[in-house]
């Protein structure tokens, strides 16, 4: 049986994922910790401080949009210990604004999965950790992968 802990941290992450999905707010800001780091940057080129994955988060909701009703952050399972959380999404969504990695809209679409590892504490996501098919985003997308400049 899971802990009390595990179960508000779910809630936790759920509501992060739903409030990233209203696209409307910024309401899922909330649900992180002002210091917050992401191991796995979001953004290429995304600051190393503390707190800086809150603006990567922000660049990536205003690249990519919902168009259809099943795009956006889908948890499709959850897995709670203590104060860490598992979560397996499929993420859709078109390339229809600016993107460091790729300036100009596609447009055209993106359906991949991803497993995001969150650390919550004191109710609020601390640390990021995220494995994501980005192979396969970026040749749904018609991206270059990056060189090793």
């Amino acid at each position: 049986m899971a802990s009390a802990t595990a179960l508000n941290n779910k809630q936790v992450v759920l509501g992060f994922i739903t409030a990233l999905n209203d696209r409307a707010s910024q309401d899922w800001v909330q649900y992180l910790a002002p210091d917050v780091v992401d191991h796995n940057k979001i953004i290429l080129g995304e600051g190393e401080a503390p707190g800086a994955a809150i603006e990567g988060f922000r660049q990536q909701l205003a690249a990519f949009s919902a168009e259809r009703r099943d795009d956006g952050f889908h948890a499709e399972q959850l897995i709670a210990e203590g104060d860490e959380v598992v979560a397996r999404l499929r993420v859709r969504a078109v390339h229809t604004g600016y993107h460091p990695r790729m300036p100009e809209p596609t447009n055209r679409r993106c359906d991949v999965e991803q497993i995001w590892i969150f650390s919550v504490r004191a109710g609020r996501i601390a640390e990021i950790r995220a494995v994501s098919d980005r192979l396969g985003m970026f040749l749904q997308l018609g991206w270059d992968w990056p060189s090793e400049d």
